[in-house]
């Protein structure tokens, strides 16, 4: 599975198919199950983690493409893209065409399909905010359906989608503001990049190129040649945490200074891992041993240095986490999906 993820690691699968769009997704999954053997569903593995051991069963390629407008106003449209469109070239797309409301993810890797899943997120904006359908075959039910935004459960990078396998995403459809301006920049990093305040508007391709930009000064826009970019981007997700147990990281963090901070709703603060992570004595460049390191470029990428294993990269995941936790009394949890593998 190693030619199939960013990590380039993992083990050997049973099978290894190839869907080509939505109908073949059906029938191979269909047909596995049927087998006795449920196929995992694969596309462009920049979220996912595979064991040394790989996978017990069949694997299916998710390598539909495309997209198309399935509605039209004259202030917005809704944008249906196929699960395995590639997802920085669905946002350069949308830039091309003059819609707004993804523009701050551009030069995240992976499918569109998987956008849900994880509900992605980057510099102030998260698909959750545009995504107005997801068609899913359901393997329980046998049935392919459209389900509302609702009904996904989206929440801090995680969805209904995202712990089960019962669903396979068939396509996404995103509704986009017809605007040659991106949204709002609400990102303090992004809004200096740029050289505007918090709340401006730029033009598209200016928002994307300064993501792109911001993205690949951190290892986070895929390079064969630069192993800061053979990860699965950020390894852990930032921690929330509720008024007390911020207060009590405050404490433990007195002479060190306040940890980069978000307010919530309900008075949940959102705190920056990567600043836990470097503050526990894990700076960028750690190495770990059996050819793993944290990013030169950035504290949260775990990465596989060209000789590395799956099992390498979780001691080092493992050394990371209770290490912030001995020093914050934080927990972080990986962001990334475990196969056949656990941290």
């Amino acid at each position: 599975m190693a030619d199939f993820t960013t990590l380039r690691l993992g083990g050997p699968a049973d099978q290894v198919r190839t869907a080509e769009d939505a109908d073949q997704i059906v029938q191979m999954v269909r047909a596995a199950a049927q087998a006795g053997a449920p196929a995992m569903i694969l596309a462009g593995g920049s979220n996912v983690v595979v064991a040394d051991a790989g996978v017990p069963g069949p694997v299916v390629l998710v390598r539909s493409r495309g997209l198309e407008v399935v509605e039209s106003t004259g202030t917005d449209v809704v944008v249906r893209v196929a699960a395995g469109e590639p997802w920085d070239e669905f946002v350069a797309a949308t830039v091309d065409a003059g819609w707004s409301g993804v523009e701050c993810l551009s030069g995240v890797p992976g499918s569109a399909g998987a956008t849900p899943i994880q509900n992605v997120g980057a510099y102030g904006q998260e698909v959750a905010e545009t995504i107005v359908g997801v068609e899913v075959y359901d393997r329980v039910d046998d049935t392919v359906r459209r389900m509302a935004p609702a009904e996904c459960r989206f929440a801090y990078r995680t969805s209904l989608f995202k712990h089960s396998d019962r669903w396979v995403v068939l396509s996404v459809d995103f509704k986009l503001a017809r605007s040659t301006e991106s949204a709002p920049v609400r990102y303090a990093e992004l809004a200096r990049a740029l050289a505007v305040e918090q709340g401006d508007r730029v033009p598209l391709a200016e928002a994307r190129a300064a993501v792109r930009a911001l993205r690949a000064g951190k290892g986070m826009v895929l390079d064969p040649v630069d192993h800061d970019t053979w990860s699965v981007g950020s390894f852990f997700t930032n921690p929330v945490l509720h008024a007390s147990a911020y207060e009590s990281l405050r404490t433990r963090a007195a002479g060190i200074g306040d940890p980069p901070s978000w307010p919530g709703p309900g008075g949940v603060v959102k705190v920056s891992a990567a600043w836990l992570i470097d503050k526990a004595g894990f700076t960028k460049g750690y190495a770990g041993r059996g050819g793993v390191a944290i990013s030169g470029k950035h504290t949260l990428a775990l990465t596989n240095r060209g000789q590395g294993s799956t099992d390498a990269l979780l001691h080092l995941a493992r050394e990371i986490r209770d290490g912030v936790h001995e020093r914050f009394g934080v927990t972080l949890h990986p962001e990334p999906v475990l196969v056949n593998c656990s941290l």
